[in-house]
């Protein structure tokens, strides 16, 4: 599977969460399973892994510990797709107990378990899985376990003979559900099932990939192995939400509003479904069996990132609409020949990502992971908001944390059609003051993209050259014998304009060709909704005004003068008179006419190739 390089930005953020809560004192480790009172206290990872496969992890991330009741939730999806939804609910119950995860909490009359995330409902759900005997029962089960985490799983067999050894109150869980029922036969083999579940050796990475091919409706955000089918997540995800996290489920919907499934290991599994999944390591427990430093992390990155699931929902569009180089497209500012092959051979430097919808986490990380992953060579990002409806907190800090990379890294990031302040409010709050010459805000994509030029240009020694062109330097003269040159040298008109001065205006009728000598004048066009928008800037050594001249009616655009000016104007009878006066400079002059509309097309048609990728 190919995947691009994981977002810089991300990964920081998940550093300063391991060093913010290394500290954090609090919780013991668990010790009525001897095997589990070994563990280290100061142990502590933090792993998230994206619906399409991208692994954040910091820490003790690949140190193996013991599912525990993270297995729970999957072995309970196991029973629904071996014997059904309907077999499944005779014997388990989906209601909170409100009570610890060993007590004996079953439904009067029935003796059903309350629900299948306490031991009572968790000792059902193994006594449902499929297979003639244990052995096959064992393997279906470890198969179950094994697609969640993407790579075969085993049983530690110390911490599965401690708690057999020591797992009476579940012996005594078992004999009552084969006394109600619940378990039809001989409990022994169902609990010998279900102390090896909790067995299971997995690392911090395991959960994160498990909570993520939850959150990818059952299927493995790499290796494309379905785990569990789809109709079984809303079950899963459900039992997660409301009891995942024993006595302590209600107030963690509340402060971190995330399915999740703890464990007595240390560890918990969180899911964000559609978008990511968590999973924290550190065998501090507090009073309810839940990790301490897993509980604040959570709560963190809910907060920090937007994770919340019961926030108030905004339509999910993803958010990069185009990605594209200034190799394929560029600003309206036509340069020289050398210039242009320059921008060229350097154009892939610079990624254009228009951007639409609402910027949360789980929209702008795969944009962030793309940039990280362009490569050494990247100068310059543009970030494009003009379709872009809504950025929280999150992503604005986010955007913070890549300017401070890019700064660090001799980057720029240039975000344009979005100020400072609204869309982004709070921009700079967290940005490293040192950081703030690596962000360039624009009013517009198309000076962003003029910027990102320039800084190209300047960085390779290729700025341009500000000197008058004389007519044989002019494009449109090239070709010319000397004699054709200064046969039209004799016939042009040498006009000065000051910087603002309309040129050329928009409805009047043609009165020749214009030569630039000296200067930058911009042709602009009047929008429907009003305001006005840039066609191209020309420089020295550019011409306009041709196309009217020769299929004559209104000009259509208005040509402003952007520095003092001056320009050779030919016109419109001098143009006709070369027709009888001098065939040949007017064939030249008709020649360079349409091989620069032919080098407009061919720019036009790449750019629109470029947007379509």
């Amino acid at each position: 599977m190919t995947m691009h390089a994981p977002s810089s930005t991300l990964q920081a953020y998940l550093e300063r969460l391991l060093r913010r809560f290394a500290d954090l004192d609090g919780g013991r480790v668990a010790t009525y399973i001897p095997e589990l009172a070994k563990a280290d206290p100061r142990r502590f990872a933090i792993v998230l892994a994206t619906v399409d496969g991208q692994l954040y992890e910091v820490g003790d991330a690949r140190l193996p510990f013991t599912l525990q009741s993270i297995s729970k939730p999957l072995v309970y999806g196991a029973a629904l797709q071996d014997r059904g939804p309907e077999r499944v609910a005779r014997a388990i119950g989906v209601e909170p107990s409100g009570d610890a995860f060993n007590s004996i909490s079953l439904e009067p009359g029935s003796g059903r378990p309350r629900n299948p995330m306490i031991n009572a409902g968790a000792i059902a759900a193994a006594a449902l899985l499929q297979g003639d005997d244990g052995e096959a029962r064992l393997a279906r089960l470890l198969d179950a376990l094994s697609a969640y985490a993407g790579r075969p799983l085993e049983i530690d067999a110390a911490v599965f003979e401690s708690e057999r050894t020591t797992g009476h109150r579940n012996r005594a869980i078992g004999h009552m559900l084969r006394n109600y029922g619940i378990v039809s036969d001989d409990p022994e083999p169902a609990l010998e099932l279900y102390f090896k579940q909790c067995s299971v050796r997995v690392d911090c990475r395991d959960l994160a990939l498990m909570a993520a091919t939850l959150a990818n409706g059952g299927v493995h955000p790499q290796t494309g192995v379905r785990a569990v089918a789809a109709e079984h997540i809303g079950p899963i995800l459900s039992v997660m939400t409301t009891c995942g996290m024993y006595d302590f489920s209600g107030e963690w919907v509340y402060r971190v509003g995330l399915p999740a499934k703890s464990g007595v290991g240390g560890g918990i599994m969180a899911v964000l479904p559609g978008q990511l999944g968590i999973g924290v390591y550190s065998p501090a427990l507090d009073e309810r069996g839940n990790s301490v430093r897993g509980v604040a992390v959570c709560e963190a990155l809910s907060r920090d990132l937007g994770l919340h699931f019961l926030q108030p929902p905004r339509p999910a569009v993803m958010a990069l609409r185009a990605r594209y180089t200034l190799a394929g497209v560029r600003s309206k500012r036509r340069r020289p020949p050398e210039q242009e092959r320059r921008l060229e051979q350097q154009g892939d430097r610079a990624i254009v990502y228009e951007l639409q919808g609402d910027l949360r986490f789980a929209t702008l990380e795969p944009v962030l992971r793309d940039i990280a992953g362009a490569g050494a060579e990247l100068r310059f990002a543009v970030l494009d908001f003009k379709r872009v409806g809504h950025a929280d907190a999150a992503a604005v800090r986010m955007l913070e944390g890549l300017v401070n990379d890019f700064a660090a890294q001799g980057r720029h990031l240039v975000l344009t059609r979005v100020r400072r302040g609204g869309l982004l409010a709070g921009f700079g709050a967290e940005l490293d003051p040192r950081s703030a010459p690596a962000v360039s805000f624009q009013p517009q994509l198309d000076l962003g993209l003029e910027w990102c030029e320039r800084g190209l240009l300047d960085g390779a020694g290729a700025a341009a050259a500000q000197h008058p062109r004389e007519l044989a330097e002019q494009g449109l003269c090239a070709g010319l014998a000397a004699e054709d040159i200064e046969h039209l040298r004799a016939r042009l008109q040498l006009l000065r304009f000051e910087p603002g001065a309309l040129i050329v205006r928009r409805g009047e009728p043609a009165d020749g060709l214009y030569l630039l000598r000296r200067g930058e004048v911009s042709v602009i066009i009047e929008l429907p909704q009003g305001g006005s928008r840039r066609l191209q800037t020309l420089s020295a050594g550019m011409s306009f005004g041709e196309l009217t001249l020769v299929s004559g009616g209104a000009r259509s655009a208005d040509v402003r003068a952007d520095t003092a000016v001056e320009c050779w104007r030919l016109g419109t009878a001098e143009f006709a008179a070369l027709h009888s006066e001098r065939p040949s400079l007017l064939i030249g002059l008709l020649r360079q006419m349409l091989r620069g509309s032919s080098e407009t097309v061919v720019r036009l048609s790449g750019e629109l190739t470029a947007l379509d990728a």
